[in-house]
């Protein structure tokens, strides 16, 4: 044996030597470096633990790993500030219970990824839209993926799941940054974009001595039909109205929604103010061109305001406020056209605003009256119905005429509540004379294309009639030729139906003068025909006005409908309709506008009004 060093062998004991009980020096010594050794190796794994330990902390992903029951087994620190769960109250639960996920979009419960990624033995994505449910109870929209873990043989001992906050990934980040500025149904871009580009357009046209346009547009009469057919075909409309805008602009032009139906269009650099109009009157082709949705062929057309930098304002705010001021303008003088913006159109917006406050006021107070113009029997010259003219005494103003505040009202959203309130009026005062003991006639109320939508109108004139008394063929509704121009199918065809049904008698007001079909005047329960007082006007100027006239009468009294001749001024007037058949007529030369106590007077008399008198 050497001295000094320890060989294998010199510890390993003599097979020749004698066994006992008492274990060898050697044997405590081998017993000694076997336990050196061990130590060692669990030494060298704790530190391995606690390497990747450190490593798995050190990272900005959450890790967690389950057991094949799926039963936590590790969170690291990242998983522990995103689960709300600590690593020690953690251990052991089911995964279930520690990773609550669910589909941000119905707020199902999502499949658990571990027992996925176990079952299909591969990596497997987390389901988009995965919101994980804190243990407090709020929300963290996530992202990543989840991996069996195997053995050194190849065995399943459980899963591995890796994911992180969505908010903070440079995807989503992009994907909120495109959301804040874009219109989730449109995809156009929004006002928050708009505001950016215009004010760097502005900045630009300041720079290179150019001109920058805004044109702001609403769109005529989207709300009947958004309510009448539902949001589904409102929003499909609204898709196409912006397809059609982006076409109708160069690259370089941006093309906002607004809000709800109004659009604006950006031309960052234009030479002239006829630029502008250019494209207006392209916009205006393009958005009347008819609109297949569905089921429904939709006609819109739209209305337009321009403003130019620097010429209406030199900031984006200017802009928009005065475009939408030339807008407002054009709507209320007959909608489907474009206005320039001029400085009076301030002053003329600021008398509407000024007008609408008092006819809300007007309203609350019961300010508004009635007038009744008569019609009569051209046969007999006797009164045969009236027409209910709204009409408003302002304390200031006096009488305001119905041209001034009507279009305020139909803008401003107050047509409804007027026209319920002449409704009421009107059945309340027939029933009233008719207690008198007046011989009453019906008497005819103008309805907006707005309130035929309403699929409430049966019901609410059936209450109003029941709560007055009045029969309902004493009540007459009148709607003009534009207030029919959708599918045969909206919500007006079956309003009117059930008006008809109710026994309420049914005209079209001012014939001639629209754009209706022939088949759609079909599926209206029509009893009455208006000749428009144009047609009236110009009947004796030429045979080929009075043929036109003639026409009009023979197409109405063929349809078993009977024909009303309006805007009679002239006993010439007056004799030409008798002798072409016309049935009943009125207007200035029958009599005007009569106040409720002159029409009592007027009823009470029965006397012929026409050339019978």
């Amino acid at each position: 044996m050497r001295r000094g060093t320890m060989e294998p062998e010199d510890v390993l004991p003599n097979a020749n030597e004698p066994k006992g009980d008492a274990q060898a020096p050697d044997d405590v010594f081998l017993q000694k470096l076997k336990e050196i050794r061990l130590t060692e190796v669990e030494a060298a794994l704790q530190a391995s633990q606690e390497w990747a330990q450190a490593t798995l902390n050190s990272i900005g992903d959450a890790v967690v790993t389950t057991d094949l029951a799926c039963r936590i087994t590790y969170l690291n620190s990242v998983a522990e500030k995103l689960t709300g769960w600590s690593r020690t109250d953690a251990m052991g639960r089911p995964l279930t219970e520690v990773l609550i996920l669910v589909n941000g979009q119905t707020q199902q419960t999502a499949v658990n990824p571990a027992l996925r990624a176990m079952e299909e033995n591969r990596t497997v994505g987390l389901a988009i839209d995965s919101v994980l449910i804190r243990k407090d109870g709020s929300p963290l929209e996530i992202e990543d993926s989840a991996a069996p873990i195997h053995d050194r043989d190849g065995v399943i001992r459980g899963a591995v799941i890796v994911f992180h906050d969505a908010c903070q990934s440079p995807i989503q980040s992009s994907k909120l940054a495109y959301q804040a500025q874009h219109d989730a149904l449109t995809g156009l871009p929004n006002r928050i974009l708009l505001a950016e580009r215009l004010s760097r357009a502005i900045g630009l046209a300041k720079r290179h001595q150019h001109k920058v346009a805004l044109i702001y547009l609403d769109l005529d009469d989207f709300k009947p039909i958004n309510d009448s057919l539902g949001h589904s075909v409102g929003d499909s409309l609204l898709q196409a109205v912006a397809s059609r805008l982006s076409e109708c602009v160069r690259d370089t032009d941006t093309v906002c929604r607004q809000g709800g139906d109004e659009f604006v269009v950006l031309l960052s650099e234009i030479e002239k103010p006829q630029d502008a109009a250019g494209i207006a009157e392209k916009i205006l082709t393009a958005l009347a061109t008819p609109y297949q949705i569905d089921t429904h062929e939709l006609r819109i057309t739209t209305s337009i305001g321009i403003s130019l930098y620097p010429d209406h304002g030199i900031n984006a705010p200017m802009l928009l406020n005065n475009a939408d001021t030339a807008m407002y303008h054009a709507k209320e003088n007959g909608c489907n056209h474009y206005q320039l913006f001029r400085t009076d159109m301030v002053t003329q917006r600021e008398q509407r605003h000024h007008i609408e406050f008092q006819l809300r006021q007007a309203l609350k107070d019961n300010a508004l009256f009635l007038n009744f113009q008569p019609r009569i029997d051209i046969a007999t010259g006797l009164m045969c119905s009236a027409e209910a003219l709204v009409r408003w005494r302002n304390p200031l103003l006096g009488l305001v005429q119905p041209s001034a505040f009507l279009p305020v009202a139909e803008a401003r959203g107050l047509i409804g509540p007027i026209g319920h309130w002449v409704l009421v009026e009107v059945c309340r005062q027939l029933q009233a004379w008719r207690e008198e003991g007046m011989a009453i006639v019906p008497i005819a109320v103008n309805m907006s294309a707005m309130e035929l939508r309403d699929k409430s109108l049966p019901a609410r004139i059936a209450h109003i009639l029941s709560k007055t008394g009045l029969d309902a063929h004493f009540l007459e509704l009148e709607m003009t030729e534009s207030s029919l121009v959708y599918h045969e199918d909206d919500v007006s065809i079956a309003t009117l139906a059930a008006l008809s049904r109710l026994g309420i008698r049914i005209a079209i007001d001012d014939f001639g003068t629209g754009t209706t079909s022939l088949k759609r005047l079909k599926c209206v329960p029509l009893d009455t025909l208006n000749i428009a007082p144009c047609f009236v006007h110009d009947m004796l100027d030429s045979q080929e006005n009075a043929g036109f006239i003639e026409a009009l009468i023979h197409f109405g009294q063929n349809l078993s409908l009977r024909v009303i001749a309006k805007g009679v001024e002239t006993q010439a007037q007056l004799d030409r309709l008798a002798m072409l058949g016309c049935d009943g007529a009125q207007g200035f030369l029958l009599g005007k506008p009569l106040s409720a106590q002159d029409f009592t007077t007027l009823l009470g008399s029965g006397k012929p009004l026409g050339p019978h008198s």
